[in-house]
């Protein structure tokens, strides 16, 4: 038969047992961000202090004021900017203790002050974008304005192995051992195929969107532009043709057609002559069209063009219609 006393003592060890059991299942369950051990707190962090002994004391996220200090029940001001997590905790452990015997705190981010992340390449509005809290990948390319209608169908993503490895099944480290590097395939982001690949973007991501490689097609055809070469090396002749729509009988001289092919190492473009009525009647070759050559048809009006006049009806970045197929 138990006592009074025996009684509130197995009470007390009950309602204990059930504080440490919430305490660790909201630990386990909750997605608290995963911080380098080197991470310094500044001022607007967002923070998440529990003590397992009394949840009830500090049961809501606090952020870190303006002057680098949180305010919290029983204990007051305390200065939280410039400390690690784990510095943190072991200073409010150490104010705990004043009331609760043992104090067991811990300290976790929810979300981070204003964060650099660098996004380049193919997308309207390039540069360092200052974020704040969890961003996911769609929703920083959104940040930087969307992809431009250049962009190739893979992104890179590096990140500081502070931040531990990207969460994906190809990622790598590099041969300096510093960074965290995948790719991702951008038609899978963007059209929701896969959602896993759209991660969480952490602190210093540098995230990179490649220009497509692209070949262009100017002159007599009903679709002239760029036309993405997608994951391929390389495009003949009569595939470039089909997806331009053929040429424009009756104007068009597709004998005195030509590619403009740059020299490698160099900004200046060799001159290919190509007789396209013979490639069209199975007489001649159908070359190989790399990435950025163009091709030139002339009308039968104008059968000749210089290179530069060429050169200058297709400045990419001035309206040149993209083509995806």
């Amino acid at each position: 038969m138990y006592t009074t006393k025996s009684a509130n003592y197995v009470c007390w060890i009950f309602i204990a047992a059930s504080h440490a059991l919430a305490w660790s299942a909201s630990v386990t369950n909750s997605a608290l961000t995963a911080v380098p051990a080197s991470y310094i707190l500044g001022a607007d962090d967002l923070i998440t202090i529990r003590v397992l002994q009394a949840p009830e004391l500090a049961d809501k996220p606090v952020r870190i004021d303006w002057n680098g200090y949180i305010d919290l029940s029983f204990i007051g001001r305390v200065r939280a900017a410039g400390s690690t997590v784990e510095l943190l905790k072991s200073e409010l452990e150490a104010k705990y203790a004043s009331i609760i015997r043992d104090p067991q705190v811990t300290v976790a981010i929810e979300e981070f002050r204003s964060q650099p992340v660098s996004i380049i390449g193919a997308v309207n509005t390039p540069g360092v974008h200052q974020i704040r809290g969890k961003k996911s990948l769609v929703e920083v390319l959104s940040l930087a304005g969307g992809l431009r209608q250049d962009a190739g169908d893979a992104l890179k993503l590096t990140r500081r192995i502070e931040w531990g490895p990207i969460p994906l099944p190809d990622a790598k480290q590099d041969a300096s051992g510093h960074f965290s590097v995948a790719e991702i395939d951008l038609k899978s982001l963007m059209e929701a195929r896969d959602p896993a690949v759209n991660i969480p973007v952490e602190p210093d991501d540098v995230i990179s969107v490649p220009k497509a490689e692209m070949v262009y097609v100017i002159g007599e055809v009903p679709k002239t532009g760029g036309f993405i070469l997608a994951e391929r090396k390389s495009m003949s002749l009569l595939e470039t043709l089909t997806l331009a729509g053929g040429i424009n009988h009756g104007t068009a001289s597709p004998e005195n057609s030509k590619i403009l092919r740059l020299v490698p190492g160099s900004e200046t473009r060799t001159e290919i002559p190509v007789n396209l009525k013979q490639v069209m009647e199975g007489k001649g070759e159908d070359i190989q069209l790399r990435g950025g050559d163009i091709l030139f048809i002339p009308s039968s009006a104008a059968k000749r063009a210089s290179i530069r006049a060429i050169e200058a009806a297709i400045q990419i970045g001035t309206g040149v219609v993209i083509w995806r197929h």
